[in-house]
Protein backbone atom coordinates (compact mmCIF):
# COMPACT_ATOMS: atom_id res chain seq x y z
CA UNK A 1 0.00 0.00 0.00
CA UNK A 2 2.91 2.40 1.37
CA UNK A 3 4.55 1.68 -3.20
CA UNK A 4 0.79 2.31 -4.37
CA UNK A 5 0.34 5.48 -2.34
CA UNK A 6 3.68 6.77 -4.12
CA UNK A 7 2.54 5.77 -7.76
CA UNK A 8 -0.73 7.51 -6.85
CA UNK A 9 1.29 10.71 -5.69
CA UNK A 10 3.43 10.95 -8.58
CA UNK A 11 0.75 10.05 -10.99
CA UNK A 12 2.34 6.91 -12.88
CA UNK A 13 0.77 4.94 -15.67
CA UNK A 14 -2.25 3.11 -14.73
CA UNK A 15 -0.69 -0.54 -16.16
CA UNK A 16 2.05 0.26 -14.21
CA UNK A 17 -0.30 0.62 -11.21
CA UNK A 18 -1.98 -2.66 -11.72
CA UNK A 19 1.11 -4.72 -12.67
CA UNK A 20 1.98 -3.95 -9.22
CA UNK A 21 -0.52 -3.78 -7.25
CA UNK A 22 -1.82 -7.71 -8.72
CA UNK A 23 1.28 -9.06 -8.42
CA UNK A 24 1.49 -8.28 -4.76
CA UNK A 25 -1.62 -9.43 -3.85
CA UNK A 26 -0.62 -12.43 -5.99
CA UNK A 27 2.36 -13.37 -4.60
CA UNK A 28 1.13 -12.66 -0.92
CA UNK A 29 -1.84 -15.29 -1.88
CA UNK A 30 0.20 -18.22 -3.35
CA UNK A 31 3.09 -17.86 -0.33
CA UNK A 32 0.25 -17.83 1.80
CA UNK A 33 -1.32 -21.61 0.28
CA UNK A 34 2.08 -22.88 -0.35
CA UNK A 35 3.23 -22.55 3.36
CA UNK A 36 0.58 -24.21 3.86
CA UNK A 37 0.69 -27.02 1.72
CA UNK A 38 4.50 -27.41 2.44
CA UNK A 39 3.65 -27.47 6.72
CA UNK A 40 0.61 -29.89 6.10
CA UNK A 41 2.80 -32.69 3.97
CA UNK A 42 5.57 -32.31 6.48
CA UNK A 43 5.61 -35.64 7.95
CA UNK A 44 5.21 -37.36 4.42
CA UNK A 45 7.71 -39.02 2.44
CA UNK A 46 9.88 -37.17 0.01
CA UNK A 47 8.48 -39.20 -2.50
CA UNK A 48 4.34 -38.85 -2.34
CA UNK A 49 4.90 -35.64 -0.63
CA UNK A 50 5.62 -33.71 -3.91
CA UNK A 51 3.12 -34.61 -5.92
CA UNK A 52 0.26 -34.51 -2.97
CA UNK A 53 1.56 -31.37 -2.17
CA UNK A 54 1.40 -30.12 -6.12
CA UNK A 55 -2.41 -31.45 -6.57
CA UNK A 56 -3.23 -30.07 -3.16
CA UNK A 57 -1.44 -26.59 -3.77
CA UNK A 58 -3.65 -26.03 -7.29
CA UNK A 59 -6.76 -27.25 -5.98
CA UNK A 60 -6.58 -24.95 -3.16
CA UNK A 61 -5.62 -21.99 -5.06
CA UNK A 62 -8.25 -22.82 -7.79
CA UNK A 63 -11.54 -23.72 -5.21
CA UNK A 64 -10.63 -20.64 -3.68
CA UNK A 65 -10.77 -18.69 -6.84
CA UNK A 66 -14.18 -20.22 -7.69
CA UNK A 67 -15.42 -18.85 -4.12
CA UNK A 68 -14.50 -15.62 -4.52
CA UNK A 69 -15.99 -14.99 -8.36
CA UNK A 70 -18.93 -17.00 -7.38
CA UNK A 71 -19.44 -14.27 -4.74
CA UNK A 72 -19.34 -11.52 -7.01
CA UNK A 73 -21.33 -12.67 -9.65
CA UNK A 74 -24.26 -13.25 -7.31
CA UNK A 75 -23.50 -9.72 -5.91
CA UNK A 76 -23.67 -7.97 -9.46
CA UNK A 77 -27.36 -10.16 -10.35
CA UNK A 78 -28.64 -8.96 -7.03
CA UNK A 79 -27.54 -5.28 -7.25
CA UNK A 80 -29.08 -5.54 -11.14
CA UNK A 81 -32.31 -6.62 -10.40
CA UNK A 82 -32.70 -5.15 -6.91
CA UNK A 83 -33.63 -1.49 -6.63
CA UNK A 84 -30.82 -0.85 -4.25
CA UNK A 85 -30.05 2.67 -5.46
CA UNK A 86 -32.80 4.23 -3.63
CA UNK A 87 -31.31 3.23 -0.31
CA UNK A 88 -27.26 3.91 -0.61
CA UNK A 89 -26.48 2.80 2.53
CA UNK A 90 -28.34 -1.23 2.45
CA UNK A 91 -26.32 -1.03 -0.65
CA UNK A 92 -22.83 -0.38 0.67
CA UNK A 93 -23.95 -2.70 3.31
CA UNK A 94 -24.67 -5.19 1.00
CA UNK A 95 -21.62 -4.80 -0.67
CA UNK A 96 -19.46 -4.76 2.12
CA UNK A 97 -20.78 -8.21 3.12
CA UNK A 98 -20.15 -9.79 -0.25
CA UNK A 99 -16.62 -8.46 -0.16
CA UNK A 100 -16.05 -10.30 2.78
CA UNK A 101 -17.90 -13.26 3.04
CA UNK A 102 -15.61 -15.08 0.42
CA UNK A 103 -12.83 -14.68 3.46
CA UNK A 104 -14.22 -15.98 5.78
CA UNK A 105 -15.94 -18.73 4.08
CA UNK A 106 -12.46 -19.96 2.24
CA UNK A 107 -10.79 -19.84 5.48
CA UNK A 108 -13.54 -22.38 7.12
CA UNK A 109 -13.14 -24.68 4.25
CA UNK A 110 -9.34 -24.70 4.83
CA UNK A 111 -8.60 -22.40 1.67
CA UNK A 112 -6.82 -19.46 0.47
CA UNK A 113 -8.93 -16.74 1.55
CA UNK A 114 -7.01 -14.18 0.24
CA UNK A 115 -7.10 -15.68 -2.91
CA UNK A 116 -10.90 -15.69 -2.71
CA UNK A 117 -11.19 -12.32 -1.80
CA UNK A 118 -8.84 -11.30 -4.23
CA UNK A 119 -10.53 -12.96 -7.61
CA UNK A 120 -14.12 -11.18 -6.08
CA UNK A 121 -12.52 -7.89 -5.98
CA UNK A 122 -11.51 -8.73 -9.70
CA UNK A 123 -15.00 -9.71 -10.99
CA UNK A 124 -17.09 -7.29 -8.74
CA UNK A 125 -14.84 -4.21 -10.07
CA UNK A 126 -15.61 -5.68 -13.99
CA UNK A 127 -19.61 -6.60 -13.31
CA UNK A 128 -20.98 -5.65 -9.56
CA UNK A 129 -19.34 -1.77 -10.09
CA UNK A 130 -21.70 -0.69 -12.47
CA UNK A 131 -24.67 -2.01 -10.98
CA UNK A 132 -23.88 0.64 -8.17
CA UNK A 133 -25.68 4.29 -7.70
CA UNK A 134 -23.22 7.10 -8.30
CA UNK A 135 -23.20 7.79 -4.15
CA UNK A 136 -22.52 3.86 -3.76
CA UNK A 137 -19.72 4.00 -5.86
CA UNK A 138 -18.02 7.16 -4.25
CA UNK A 139 -18.68 5.86 -0.76
CA UNK A 140 -17.34 2.21 -1.40
CA UNK A 141 -13.97 3.80 -2.83
CA UNK A 142 -13.17 6.03 -0.43
CA UNK A 143 -14.09 3.98 2.31
CA UNK A 144 -11.87 0.65 1.81
CA UNK A 145 -9.10 3.46 0.86
CA UNK A 146 -9.28 4.34 4.32
CA UNK A 147 -9.48 0.65 5.88
CA UNK A 148 -6.15 0.23 3.56
CA UNK A 149 -4.72 2.62 5.33
CA UNK A 150 -5.43 1.57 8.65
CA UNK A 151 -4.72 -1.87 8.24
CA UNK A 152 -1.52 -0.69 5.89
CA UNK A 153 -0.44 1.77 9.47
CA UNK A 154 -1.44 -1.18 11.75
CA UNK A 155 1.04 -3.48 9.80
CA UNK A 156 3.45 -0.88 9.92
CA UNK A 157 3.16 -0.41 13.64
CA UNK A 158 3.56 -3.83 14.56
CA UNK A 159 6.51 -4.97 12.42
CA UNK A 160 8.25 -1.78 14.33
CA UNK A 161 6.82 -3.33 17.70
CA UNK A 162 8.49 -6.66 16.76
CA UNK A 163 11.61 -5.67 16.91
CA UNK A 164 11.52 -5.00 20.78
CA UNK A 165 8.92 -7.31 21.47
CA UNK A 166 10.78 -10.68 20.08
CA UNK A 167 14.08 -12.56 21.44
CA UNK A 168 16.33 -12.44 17.88
CA UNK A 169 18.91 -14.38 16.84
CA UNK A 170 21.10 -12.68 13.71
CA UNK A 171 23.29 -14.93 11.26
CA UNK A 172 25.24 -11.85 9.15
CA UNK A 173 25.95 -14.28 6.50
CA UNK A 174 22.47 -15.75 6.47
CA UNK A 175 20.74 -12.58 6.00
CA UNK A 176 22.56 -11.70 3.26
CA UNK A 177 22.23 -14.03 1.31
CA UNK A 178 18.56 -14.23 1.87
CA UNK A 179 18.59 -10.83 0.37
CA UNK A 180 20.67 -11.47 -2.84
CA UNK A 181 18.79 -14.35 -3.79
CA UNK A 182 15.57 -13.05 -3.20
CA UNK A 183 16.44 -10.06 -5.55
CA UNK A 184 18.05 -12.72 -7.85
CA UNK A 185 14.47 -14.78 -7.98
CA UNK A 186 12.32 -12.37 -8.12
CA UNK A 187 14.17 -10.44 -11.30
CA UNK A 188 14.18 -13.78 -12.82
CA UNK A 189 10.25 -14.59 -11.75
CA UNK A 190 9.55 -10.95 -13.29
CA UNK A 191 11.64 -11.14 -16.34
CA UNK A 192 10.50 -14.35 -17.28
CA UNK A 193 6.51 -14.29 -16.53
CA UNK A 194 6.62 -10.81 -18.39
CA UNK A 195 8.51 -12.66 -21.27
CA UNK A 196 5.38 -15.09 -21.68
CA UNK A 197 2.80 -12.00 -20.73
CA UNK A 198 3.68 -10.28 -23.45
CA UNK A 199 3.04 -12.86 -26.13
CA UNK A 200 -0.45 -12.80 -25.15
CA UNK A 201 -0.94 -8.64 -24.03
CA UNK A 202 -1.85 -6.16 -26.23
CA UNK A 203 -0.36 -3.77 -24.13
CA UNK A 204 3.25 -5.14 -23.92
CA UNK A 205 5.31 -4.89 -20.44
CA UNK A 206 8.19 -2.52 -21.08
CA UNK A 207 11.28 -3.12 -19.42
CA UNK A 208 11.20 -0.10 -17.63
CA UNK A 209 7.90 -1.26 -15.90
CA UNK A 210 9.95 -4.62 -14.98
CA UNK A 211 12.31 -2.60 -13.56
CA UNK A 212 9.94 -0.83 -11.43
CA UNK A 213 7.98 -3.85 -10.73
CA UNK A 214 11.40 -5.60 -9.36
CA UNK A 215 12.24 -2.69 -7.16
CA UNK A 216 8.98 -1.62 -5.74
CA UNK A 217 8.38 -5.40 -4.07
CA UNK A 218 9.38 -7.23 -1.53
CA UNK A 219 7.81 -5.40 1.91
CA UNK A 220 7.33 -9.18 3.16
CA UNK A 221 4.46 -8.50 6.09
CA UNK A 222 3.18 -11.45 4.83
CA UNK A 223 6.28 -13.43 5.31
CA UNK A 224 6.87 -12.28 8.61
CA UNK A 225 3.66 -13.11 9.90
CA UNK A 226 4.14 -16.73 8.35
CA UNK A 227 7.27 -16.99 9.79
CA UNK A 228 5.72 -16.52 13.30
CA UNK A 229 3.79 -19.85 12.57
CA UNK A 230 6.42 -21.99 11.26
CA UNK A 231 6.52 -25.38 13.58
CA UNK A 232 10.23 -25.41 14.22
CA UNK A 233 11.97 -25.56 17.32
CA UNK A 234 12.97 -22.12 19.36
CA UNK A 235 16.15 -21.61 18.00
CA UNK A 236 15.31 -22.28 14.33
CA UNK A 237 12.54 -20.07 14.52
CA UNK A 238 14.07 -16.98 16.35
CA UNK A 239 16.92 -17.20 13.40
CA UNK A 240 13.90 -17.24 10.63
CA UNK A 241 11.86 -14.72 12.27
CA UNK A 242 14.62 -12.30 12.70
CA UNK A 243 16.17 -12.41 9.13
CA UNK A 244 12.64 -12.40 8.14
CA UNK A 245 12.16 -8.89 9.94
CA UNK A 246 15.30 -8.07 8.68
CA UNK A 247 14.24 -8.65 5.18
CA UNK A 248 11.07 -6.67 5.60
CA UNK A 249 12.93 -3.93 7.33
CA UNK A 250 15.65 -3.36 4.59
CA UNK A 251 13.05 -3.61 1.38
CA UNK A 252 11.15 -0.95 3.77
CA UNK A 253 13.21 1.66 4.61
CA UNK A 254 16.04 1.30 1.80
CA UNK A 255 13.99 0.23 -1.21
CA UNK A 256 10.66 1.57 -0.32
CA UNK A 257 12.41 4.95 0.36
CA UNK A 258 14.05 5.35 -2.81
CA UNK A 259 10.93 4.24 -4.84
CA UNK A 260 10.16 7.77 -5.77
CA UNK A 261 14.02 8.83 -6.89
CA UNK A 262 14.56 6.12 -8.81
CA UNK A 263 10.80 6.26 -10.65
CA UNK A 264 11.55 10.15 -11.82
CA UNK A 265 15.14 8.45 -12.86
CA UNK A 266 13.42 5.79 -14.97
CA UNK A 267 11.26 8.16 -16.17
CA UNK A 268 14.30 10.82 -17.02
CA UNK A 269 16.43 7.90 -18.62
CA UNK A 270 12.93 7.07 -20.67
CA UNK A 271 12.75 10.79 -21.61
CA UNK A 272 16.30 11.02 -22.94
CA UNK A 273 16.04 7.20 -25.00
CA UNK A 274 12.49 8.76 -26.99
CA UNK A 275 13.62 12.04 -27.10
CA UNK A 276 10.45 14.05 -25.91
CA UNK A 277 10.28 16.29 -23.39
CA UNK A 278 7.26 15.02 -20.46
CA UNK A 279 4.17 17.08 -19.86
CA UNK A 280 4.33 18.07 -16.33
CA UNK A 281 1.09 19.57 -16.04
CA UNK A 282 -2.44 18.15 -15.07
CA UNK A 283 -3.38 17.85 -18.40
CA UNK A 284 -1.00 14.84 -19.20
CA UNK A 285 -4.10 12.43 -18.96
CA UNK A 286 -5.65 13.81 -21.91
CA UNK A 287 -2.28 13.10 -24.17
CA UNK A 288 -3.47 11.75 -27.35
CA UNK A 289 -3.82 7.72 -28.27
CA UNK A 290 -0.30 7.85 -30.32
CA UNK A 291 1.67 9.69 -27.17
CA UNK A 292 -0.01 7.11 -24.76
CA UNK A 293 1.95 4.59 -26.49
CA UNK A 294 4.97 5.24 -25.50
CA UNK A 295 5.15 6.81 -23.03
CA UNK A 296 6.05 5.93 -18.99
CA UNK A 297 3.66 7.42 -16.90
CA UNK A 298 1.09 8.59 -18.89
CA UNK A 299 -1.95 6.36 -19.51
CA UNK A 300 -2.48 3.99 -22.26
CA UNK A 301 -5.94 3.42 -23.60
CA UNK A 302 -6.97 0.67 -26.04
CA UNK A 303 -9.39 0.64 -28.52
CA UNK A 304 -11.47 -1.67 -29.66
CA UNK A 305 -14.90 -3.00 -31.07
CA UNK A 306 -18.06 -3.92 -29.59
CA UNK A 307 -21.60 -2.89 -28.63
CA UNK A 308 -21.56 0.20 -27.23
CA UNK A 309 -23.36 0.67 -24.36
CA UNK A 310 -23.27 3.13 -21.08
CA UNK A 311 -21.93 2.02 -17.69
CA UNK A 312 -22.55 4.45 -14.45
CA UNK A 313 -19.00 4.87 -12.92
CA UNK A 314 -17.41 8.00 -12.34
CA UNK A 315 -15.04 6.97 -9.20
CA UNK A 316 -11.80 7.19 -11.09
CA UNK A 317 -10.29 10.09 -8.45
CA UNK A 318 -12.54 12.73 -6.44
CA UNK A 319 -11.94 16.51 -7.84
CA UNK A 320 -13.15 16.07 -11.36
CA UNK A 321 -16.91 17.41 -12.21
CA UNK A 322 -19.71 15.23 -12.60
CA UNK A 323 -21.15 15.71 -16.28
CA UNK A 324 -23.36 13.45 -18.31
CA UNK A 325 -20.99 14.51 -21.33
CA UNK A 326 -17.78 12.71 -19.65
CA UNK A 327 -19.73 9.56 -19.30
CA UNK A 328 -17.52 7.90 -22.13
CA UNK A 329 -19.72 4.57 -24.11
CA UNK A 330 -17.19 1.28 -23.14
CA UNK A 331 -16.09 -0.47 -25.43
CA UNK A 332 -15.00 -3.84 -26.14
CA UNK A 333 -10.70 -4.85 -26.25
CA UNK A 334 -10.02 -7.27 -29.11
CA UNK A 335 -9.60 -10.96 -28.17
CA UNK A 336 -11.99 -14.13 -27.88
CA UNK A 337 -12.45 -13.80 -24.27
CA UNK A 338 -13.41 -9.76 -24.61
CA UNK A 339 -15.35 -10.71 -27.20
CA UNK A 340 -17.68 -13.30 -25.14
CA UNK A 341 -17.64 -11.46 -22.09
CA UNK A 342 -19.08 -8.17 -24.31
CA UNK A 343 -21.49 -10.50 -25.92
CA UNK A 344 -22.61 -12.87 -22.83
CA UNK A 345 -21.35 -12.07 -19.89
CA UNK A 346 -21.67 -8.21 -19.55
CA UNK A 347 -25.45 -8.00 -20.67
CA UNK A 348 -26.28 -10.74 -18.33
CA UNK A 349 -24.28 -9.07 -15.30
CA UNK A 350 -24.45 -5.65 -15.59
CA UNK A 351 -27.00 -2.83 -15.55
CA UNK A 352 -27.92 -0.80 -18.42
CA UNK A 353 -28.70 2.98 -18.01
CA UNK A 354 -30.29 5.22 -20.43
CA UNK A 355 -28.67 8.90 -21.00
CA UNK A 356 -31.82 10.27 -18.67
CA UNK A 357 -30.65 7.84 -15.44
CA UNK A 358 -27.32 8.83 -15.50
CA UNK A 359 -28.36 12.54 -15.91
CA UNK A 360 -30.79 11.94 -13.23
CA UNK A 361 -27.45 10.23 -11.04
CA UNK A 362 -24.87 13.46 -12.05
CA UNK A 363 -27.97 15.83 -10.77
CA UNK A 364 -28.54 14.10 -7.60
CA UNK A 365 -24.80 14.03 -6.95
CA UNK A 366 -24.52 17.64 -7.60
CA UNK A 367 -27.47 18.43 -5.36
CA UNK A 368 -25.80 16.69 -2.47
CA UNK A 369 -22.25 18.12 -2.84
CA UNK A 370 -23.98 21.80 -3.15
CA UNK A 371 -26.45 20.81 -0.10
CA UNK A 372 -22.75 19.41 1.49
CA UNK A 373 -20.62 23.09 0.69
CA UNK A 374 -23.44 24.62 1.98
CA UNK A 375 -24.34 23.07 5.36
CA UNK A 376 -20.07 23.81 5.57
CA UNK A 377 -20.36 27.29 4.62
CA UNK A 378 -23.14 28.09 6.61
CA UNK A 379 -21.40 26.37 9.61
CA UNK A 380 -18.66 28.22 9.32
CA UNK A 381 -20.16 31.84 9.29
CA UNK A 382 -22.27 31.20 12.29
CA UNK A 383 -19.32 29.80 14.14
CA UNK A 384 -17.72 33.07 13.20
CA UNK A 385 -20.52 34.60 14.32
CA UNK A 386 -20.57 33.31 17.45
CA UNK A 387 -16.94 34.21 18.12
CA UNK A 388 -17.18 37.87 17.32
CA UNK A 389 -20.44 37.80 19.85
CA UNK A 390 -18.10 36.45 22.54
CA UNK A 391 -15.33 39.32 21.55
CA UNK A 392 -17.41 41.97 21.92
CA UNK A 393 -18.65 40.74 25.39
Amino acid sequence: VATLAIFSAIDVQPTLYMLVFGESVLNDAVSIVMTDTIIHFNDTEAGSAIGLAIGDFFLSFSMSGVVGALFALALALLLKHLALTKTPSLEFCTVCLFAYAPYFLAEGLHLSGIMAILSSGIVMSHYAHYNLSFMTQVTVQQVFRTFAFLAESCVFAYLGMAIFSFTHSFQPSLIVWSILLCLIGRGLNIGLLTLLANRFRQTKVTPQQQFIMWFSGLRGAIAFALALHLPFDETTKQVIVSTTLVIVLFTIIVMGGSTMPVIKLVTWWTDRQTGRVRLQSEDRHHLDEQDSETDFITVNTEGGSGDTEYMLSKTVEFGRNLNVDEVEPETAAPGVWSRWDEKYFVPFFRKKFTQQEIRMACNEMHDLTTKWHTDVETGSQLMGEDDNDEHSL
